[in-house]
Order: C-alpha cells, then structure tokens, then sequence
C-alpha cells in the first residue's frame, strides 16, 4: 500500500495541534501506518517538525496570495489575511511552539519572506494614515502571529467559537492599531 505524505502530514498536524507532545507512535496510529513507515517517511520527530515547517510556510504563502494584501485599505487586507489563514491556523499555533525552528543560524526563509510580506502591509496600513505609527511593523506582524496562535488553542480547546476567530483577531488586531484622532 502507497503511503500518501500530505496525507501524514495533515493528520500529524491535526494531532499535533490538539496535542503537542504526542509520540511518533501515536502520529503514525492518527495517520493509519506503522511506526516503521512513519520514520521511513520521516526519520525521526525533528523531520517530521521540519516537514510540517514547510507545509506551515506553503499554507501561510498561499493565505497571503489570496488574501490580496496590496488591493484596499489596509485593515481590509487584514481581514482577509486572518479569514485566508484561519484553516492552517492549529498548525502555525504548533509551529509557534516549537523553538527549534527559530533558533540558530538554519531558520528556513520562509519565515523571513512570511514576516516581510506582512510587515509590508502594516507599513502600508501606516502609511495611509489607517494604522499608528508608534507600533513598528515587526511589533504588529508579531501581534498577528500571537493573536492567530492564541486564537487557535482557544478554538481547539474549545474556549472559543470557531465562527468568531477571524472577527476575535481582526477586532482585537485593529482596535489596538488603528489610529485615533488626534494622535
């Protein structure tokens, strides 16, 4: 039987999200294979983390394509960017955990290119005068990824409705970045 890894991937994300600290073994039960095909696959837990790095980053890319950061007002584009990530949003929650992929000299550029990307829309969004100018971009870019992560243990855990989780971020985002008359 052809093992699907998307397949494996998208299962270990799922479970990962929901849990963490789960086992290798436990992935490769989620995933309907042995442990032997699991580390076929994936030698090992930091393999499979560094695989589910790339599918996090491809998700993330393909939220910002589609969210059409440059059309708009900025907090339009916002908006969308929440809504576009919202379905990868467990699996960039699990990745904001996992301090190997931050740590050193081997961060996967990806990461680099996600932050620029939408440090470019907040620097846009100031720009127009729509967001303050005290909040630097990298401090609103880094606002978003914690929102989006908290978001999503809250969803998971059940805390909070996952009809909310676009206008949650979004309200929480902007009320605290947009400009106030006067200042």
């Amino acid at each position: 039987m052809a093992v699907d890894p998307d397949h494996v991937l998208r299962t270990a994300a799922a479970l990962l999200t929901r849990k963490s600290t789960a086992t290798m073994d436990e992935v490769a039960k989620a995933a309907g294979i042995s442990r032997a095909t699991l580390h076929r696959h994936f030698a090992g837990r930091d393999a499979l983390v560094r695989a589910l790095e790339s599918l996090g980053i491809a998700e993330c890319e393909a939220a910002l394509d589609a969210a059409r950061l440059d059309e708009g007002p900025a907090s339009d584009a916002v908006h969308r960017l929440v809504r576009e990530i919202e379905p990868a949003a467990g699996l960039l929650a699990f990745l904001y955990s996992e301090n190997q992929l931050f740590e050193g000299g081997e961060q996967n550029a990806g990461w680099a290119r996600i932050d620029e990307r939408i440090a470019a829309l907040f620097r846009r969004g100031q720009a127009s005068g729509e967001f303050r100018i005290d909040l630097t971009p990298a401090w609103l870019t880094e606002a978003l990824y914690g929102l989006l992560a908290s978001g999503a243990w809250a969803v998971s855990e059940g805390r909070v409705a996952a009809k909310d989780f676009t206008h949650m971020i979004v309200e929480l985002l902007l009320g605290g970045a947009l400009r106030r008359k006067g200042s």
